[in-house]
């Protein structure tokens, strides 16, 4: 699962989530019988327990499922959702956004943000916090907001970098008024700009090889800044403690210490249920049931910004052929996935139809059903028109190959197996084998970076509420975190100019025309989403289904 606090979205191992029953459809798109009662849109309800900080008691312990990943940095094209999450507890979190996606400034960081446009071009002056300074000395200046641009502005591709977008746009960050104001200035306008600081490196940590190499398994708490700081970092284990920071200069973190464990998924709810954390995903109806009425646990629900999708590896043999890869799209029955990872919970959406926007999301519409329907007889006849025949055992063949595709699945999660096999069910009914490969959730990163797969099931967490901001992650041939490998250069130039739109309802507009484009592609397909649902102990503060939302860190805690 790919996250980053500052960057667009957040990519994870698909082990499922809670969601509710929905019958399967015959290939209408919806997740209902006929369509029928369908909803328009997922809730966007959030659930959390906002509370003030004054009402959060001092001291106790939050801990939860959780570890290192072997990207550290949230900037890097490597990082993870549980890599960002990390971060966020030991560095800067300066801009961050309510619920339904309105722009928060944090004083503690930011003392004020003008934002204008002249001739054309935005300029947008920080000035940042006279006490604000990181964890080895340094102030946090302009010299920190510079050297995140460069390092993810695409200039030098030595930086592993996950995304370019809106940095790409500026044309400078110089010194305002004094060291501790930066002014930015773009080409053009960039509505989502705040969206690109919403934390920053240490200019220490913004070389090419502490950027792509420093974080591996690692953290610098001394390039850090925050209400806590890095207790413990246990490299065998995989644990992190963190506790509060000396060197903070706001509000006091409520907690004494933030705990991850390093869990497999399908251990945290026995964990949960034996009192060794205090939150845990209800990933399916099983789950959702064990904890359920536990004494002294609340189950909180409610929208959510994730999306799981099937990637293809168009750079793999057989998918590089686009005939292949709609023909292997048009026979996935997304309606069945959906009713498998949503059977026994009190939930419903439609089929996700865009990586970019959730369907209660303004502007949202449904592009993969502009381009795509489940038509498993017409990938039959597309596949015998492209030269794979039917085998002996069914399986196609082609030159002396057999049309067989590879399949990781991550962890022990019995959806996830559920998913895979009924996938496998589906492509076998064309004539396409799915040899499925146990991995560990410790080999994610590596699949993802190194390509191994053919097909593989992963989602995405949004960062911020700015959707078409992510079209080039998704879609850009150019782009390393477009983790199928299709595009096409022309198309790469239409995507692109959508980011230089600056109102906001122009641009999703655009957006959508472009990504129907680009899901013509046939290599990535939004399978399914579902809520954020968890299981909580009472009075647990600032936690839970926060959508949009991230808390502050010092805000978490145990009401008094």
């Amino acid at each position: 699962m790919r996250a980053r606090p500052a960057l667009p979205v957040a990519l994870f191992a698909a082990v499922s989530l809670a969601a509710t029953a929905c019958q399967s459809s015959s290939g209408t798109g919806s997740a209902h019988p006929d369509g029928k009662d369908a909803p328009s849109a997922a809730p966007s309800a959030a659930d959390y327990n906002p509370t003030p900080y004054d009402r959060v008691r001092d001291g106790g312990t939050y801990t939860t499922v959780g570890t290192f990943d072997d990207q550290g940095n949230p900037f890097n094209v490597n990082s993870t959702l549980t890599a960002a999450r990390v971060w966020a507890w030991y560095n800067a979190d300066a801009i961050t956004y309510s619920p339904t996606g309105e722009v928060r400034y944090n004083p503690d960081y930011l003392s004020d943000v003008k934002v204008s446009v002249q001739g054309g071009n935005q300029k947008v002056v920080l000035t940042l916090n006279p006490k604000a300074v990181f964890n080895d000395g340094t102030p946090i200046d302009w010299t920190a907001i510079k050297a995140t641009w460069q390092a993810n502005n695409g200039s030098d591709k030595a930086y592993a970098a996950s995304t370019t977008n809106g940095y790409s746009q500026i044309t400078s960050v110089t010194k305002g008024v004094n060291a501790k104001q930066a002014v930015l200035t773009f080409k053009g306008v960039n509505a989502s700009w705040s969206a690109l600081f919403s934390t920053f490196l240490h200019p220490k940590a913004a070389t090419v090889a502490h950027f792509n190499d420093a974080y591996v398994k690692k953290a610098h708490p001394e390039w850090g800044a925050g209400p806590y700081t890095v207790g413990t970092w246990d490299a065998h284990s995989g644990d992190i403690t963190f506790v509060r920071n000396p060197k903070w200069w706001g509000k006091r973190g409520k907690l004494d210490k933030r705990v991850y464990v390093n869990l497999e998924s399908t251990a945290a709810v026995n964990a949960f249920k034996n009192g060794q954390i205090d939150y845990v995903s209800a990933t399916s109806a099983e789950s959702l049931k064990q904890i359920k009425g536990l004494k002294g646990t609340e189950i909180r629900s409610g929208g959510s910004p994730f999306e799981y999708s099937l990637y293809f590896n168009a750079k793999s043999p057989v998918l590089a052929d686009k005939t292949v890869r709609k023909a292997i799209e048009e026979s996935v029955d997304r309606a069945q996935i959906a009713k498998i990872q949503f059977q026994g919970l009190d939930y419903t959406e439609p089929l996700p139809g865009s990586a970019i926007l959730y369907s209660f999301q303004k502007g949202y519409q449904d592009n993969v059903a502009a381009v795509l329907k489940y038509a498993p007889d017409e990938a039959r006849k597309a596949l015998d028109a492209a030269g794979w025949k039917p085998g002996g055992d069914g399986i196609r063949v082609k030159n002396g190959q057999k049309l067989a595709l590879g399949y990781p699945l991550i962890g022990d999660d019995p959806l996830g197996k559920a998913t895979a096999g009924a996938l496998a069910a589906m492509l076998k009914s064309v004539g396409v084998r799915l040899d499925v490969r146990k991995a560990d959730e410790a080999e994610f990163s590596r699949i993802l970076s190194d390509r191994k797969f053919d097909l593989f099931l992963s989602g995405n967490r949004s960062m911020d509420p700015f959707g078409a901001r992510n079209l080039c992650d998704f879609y850009c041939s150019d782009r390393d975190s477009n983790l199928t490998g299709a595009g096409t250069p022309a198309l790469d130039k239409e995507i692109r100019a959508v980011s230089r739109t600056g109102d906001l309802t122009q641009q999703t507009r655009e957006a959508n025309a472009v990504e129907r484009k680009a899901l013509q592609e046939y290599a990535f397909l939004p399978m399914f989403s579902g809520p954020s649902t968890y299981g909580v102990k009472k009075g647990l503060a600032n936690v839970g289904a926060t959508i949009f939302y991230n808390p502050l860190p010092e805000t978490v805690g145990w009401e008094k």
